[in-house]
């Protein structure tokens, strides 16, 4: 038996949504989630459209693999410069 099916749909009139599969007998128990897709871009997307935030992410990453130029700080210390 399957655990879970992900598919991608359309609300249909009258808020009708269907979901079509061979591998869900007729009266199978199921529960069911559903998530809305949001048609703004992805903050991730938003960013890499640019090409000079692009480059300039892609040269964040490749510092941030670097431990020479990491800054390392304790929590203890973080706790009091924050006062968190």
């Amino acid at each position: 038996m399957i655990d879970g099916i992900k598919q991608r749909g359309v609300v249909g009139k009258g808020g009708k949504i269907e979901i079509l599969s061979s591998e869900l007998p007729e009266g199978t128990p199921v529960k069911i989630i559903v998530l809305v897709e949001s048609f703004a871009l992805d903050e991730t997307d938003y960013l890499l459209a640019n090409p000079a935030n692009h480059q300039q992410l892609l040269q964040s990453i490749e510092s941030a693999k670097n431990p020479d130029t990491l800054v390392m700080i304790s929590a203890e210390d973080w706790h009091e410069k924050y006062r968190v």
